[in-house]
């Protein structure tokens, strides 16, 4: 594990921002790191406001996309809302249809399956919508390289608005409009919006047609906030906005079947983190073991008893996802070694058998045992199908785009994304891959990183220093929980090594001219020799609270340990 320090910003900016502020100097850097150098911009961080958000009508197409809705419902149209199966686009589906029918009620849902139809706009939705009377689809979180589909569904008199931030291709589909940040020609002040976030961007701008303001729609933001924790979108800009007003409603009145899945939750309060950890795995187990339909279901049920029922069913799906993930993560780690694949440069494994629907969170795990870009491939029909996951610093999009020849069809985004090829071109794309990669990955990308934000002392982790810390929430990229550092710390002797092997650690360390604070360092027990023969070390953290007893006390989470 590496560290490194993030470059100082200027001694002048930080005076300037710490005295406009009066706020200690580390903190006015934090905030500059975060591309906050003025009061005004500081305070419209601290204090964020529905009224920051943008007019939905900056973005590009977004004109064509509300009339065309608008036509729909004047003719008595019927109009099908299609997403994706991931948490992004059922959680998008689930927005804009209760959104429609809430003025409308010819409007349905169609989220395709992941295991007949794959990602994206499909043939059988566009034939579910022909043989159903649909003469309008909406696609949220996918669509925007879907040119053939959406040519065929116009063969058909089928209408598309497609609502996508994935990059777009050099064409783009032929539909009526096409709303996505990512465009080349849209001056959208903000391209980082989640599929979600566009689908909010779209009902924003219905709404302002009905004479509805912000606040009207801040009921749905307890979905966009989901989807933006789950699809590890930056954390900045309009994002934090949605972001920090969806977690209000997610606290304070979520729908029920958000309710039903925290239902169970022992925490008062939920946090940005428990969303990811908690709420979005259980979302996505269903179109991971199941089908989306059962989430869209969970999402868009208005009765509570219902909605538990969904989510205990939902609940067995996640559990079977554990189960899943545990087993083929073991198969692959076994099949890297036997193929003495173990310094390479990247992984790319297969197995006819494994679950299509858990891949991706493989792919994830295998970078936690060889830090490099991954790939894991799977049988889905008479193809090969992949996910993808990337490194810190290395766009695997990219590292696919040079290897494109040998792939069917491939999209996603920089850290990751998804693909299919022919069989035969398995290992002619492997080894171009592993090529690619090894060509164009910088060497520091291969070993994870710590980012510190900055060296501190602990006489300066005070209460007003926690204050102020839980106003940079919530954390995301871009705006990650700062990691701090602090050298020449010894152990008061109370360090010990927790786990039935031991794995953690829990020590009390000290300055020399400062009160001792608890640290705990999840994983770390194998560094219990380090801190327990009184020299001193360097740690690097992030502040915490621990609660205990209804007492709450500094604890900091440990990241790493190193011999001073």
């Amino acid at each position: 594990m590496r560290w490194s320090l993030k470059p100082k910003p200027a001694a002048d900016k930080i005076k300037h921002l710490a005295e406009a502020l009066n706020v200690e100097s580390f903190v006015a850097q934090l905030l500059i790191q975060r591309g906050i150098e003025t009061f005004d911009e500081a305070r419209d961080f601290f204090r964020p406001s529905l009224a920051h958000l943008h007019d939905p009508y900056l973005m590009k197409d977004m004109d064509k996309a509300v009339e065309r809705i608008e036509i729909a419902i004047a003719n008595n149209e019927n109009i099908l809302v299609f997403g994706d199966y991931d948490v992004d686009g059922t959680t998008a589906v689930s927005l804009v249809s209760s959104y429609l029918k809430m003025h409308y009620p010819n409007v349905a849902t169609y989220i395709p399956d992941r295991y007949a139809e794959g990602y994206g706009i499909s043939f059988m939705g566009i034939d579910f919508a022909d043989d159903n009377g649909f003469s309008l689809i909406i696609a949220l979180d996918c669509g925007i390289k879907s040119i053939e589909h959406v040519a065929y569904a116009k063969a058909k008199n089928i209408d598309f608005i497609i609502c996508d931030h994935h990059r777009p291709g050099a064409t783009l589909p032929d539909a009526v409009a096409v709303l996505d940040p990512k465009r080349n020609d849209c001056s959208y002040p903000y391209d980082e919006l989640c599929g979600c976030g566009v689908g909010f961007k779209l009902i924003q701008a219905l709404g302002q047609n009905r004479n509805e303001n912000i606040e009207d729609l801040a009921p749905f933001l307890d979905l966009v906030a989901t989807a933006i924790a789950a699809d590890i979108v930056p954390m900045t800009g309009e994002n934090r906005v949605l972001a920090y007003f969806g977690l209000q409603v997610i606290n304070s009145n979520p729908r029920p079947g958000i309710k039903a899945l925290i239902h169970q939750v022992k925490k008062k309060t939920l946090e940005i983190t428990d969303v990811v950890f908690i709420i979005a795995p259980r979302i996505n187990a269903a179109g991971r073991i199941k089908h989306g339909n059962h989430a869209v279901e969970l999402l868009t049920e208005f009765d509570f008893e219902q909605a538990q029922q969904f989510a205990s069913e939902i609940e067995k799906y996640n559990a079977d996802r554990k189960d899943l993930d545990k087993l083929i993560t073991k198969e692959a780690l076994s099949q890297i070694i036997d193929n003495q694949e173990e310094e390479r440069f990247s992984t790319v494994v297969f197995q006819h058998d494994w679950h299509k629907g858990v891949i991706g969170i493989v792919a994830s795990r295998l970078i936690e045992n060889y830090y490099r870009p991954t790939l894991v491939f799977t049988q889905s029909g008479d193809k090969y199908a992949a996910s993808a996951r990337s490194v810190k610093g290395f766009d695997v999009y990219n590292a696919l785009e040079a290897c494109s020849e040998h792939l069917e069809q491939f999209g996603g985004h920089m850290y990751a994304a998804g693909m299919t090829l022919n069989p035969e071109k398995y290992l002619d794309f492997k080894n171009a891959f592993e090529i690619e990669v090894e060509k164009t990955i910088l060497p520091e990308m291969l070993q994870p990183e710590i980012e510190i934000d900055a060296a501190i002392d602990f006489n300066e982790i005070t209460p007003k220093l926690i204050r102020i810390l839980k106003q940079f929430e919530p954390f995301g990229p871009l705006n990650m929980t700062p990691i701090f550092m602090t050298s020449e710390v010894v152990d008061t002797g109370y360090a010990k090594t927790l786990g039935a092997a031991d794995e953690h650690l829990r020590l009390f360390a000290k300055q020399e001219n400062s009160s001792g604070v608890a640290a705990i360092g999840f994983g770390l027990g194998k560094k219990f020799n380090l801190v327990s023969q009184q020299k001193q070390f360097q740690i690097a953290y992030t502040i915490g609270e621990n609660e205990w007893n209804d007492k709450i006390s500094i604890q900091l989470m440990l990241k790493d340990i190193k011999a001073q």
